[in-house]
């Protein structure tokens, strides 16, 4: 009976994890789909999808997905997963092997446009930088952008 029990135990841990390993990162496809997700959020109010992006419970997030933007006259960070980047100026963003990202996400981002821009840059909640492409593109006064890992 305890081997049994622990046969079944055994076998939804596995399960479990495998699931997990399988679903832990975001996809190009689940990237490019959560920014025109965000884009539509940000043309009927913009104030509101700020407040959403930041939430980590708006519907914004996704595992390692996340949504950014920037405005105002400096591109300021108005919404990131990372709390310390907000209010931040977006074209001071430079990676790890110092690649100016910031100053290419601005250059790059066009309305009713989704341009691939790649860096490195750490998860969520890590601080060791990994390969990421990011989806930028501007929407109303922001310039926003939804990256995966690879």
């Amino acid at each position: 009976m305890l081997r049994s029990f622990l046969a079944g135990v055994f076998a939804a841990t596995i399960t479990f994890t495998g699931g997990a390993l399988a679903q832990a990162s975001g996809t190009a496809p689940e990237a490019k789909a959560l920014l025109e997700k965000a884009v539509t959020a940000v043309k009927a109010d913009e104030k509101k999808a700020i407040a959403d992006f930041n939430n980590p419970t708006g519907g914004f997030r996704d595992r390692d997905l996340y949504v950014f933007c920037a405005g105002g006259a400096d591109n300021v960070f108005t919404a990131h997963a990372n709390e310390k980047l907000r209010g931040t100026k977006l074209a001071d963003l430079v990676d790890k092997k110092g690649k100016k990202l910031g100053e290419e996400l601005i250059k790059n981002a066009a309305e009713g446009k989704f341009v691939e821009v790649d860096y490195w840059f750490p998860r969520p909640g890590q601080t060791e930088p990994v390969e990421k492409v990011t989806y930028v593109t501007k929407a109303g006064g922001q310039i926003c952008g939804v990256g995966y890992y690879k």
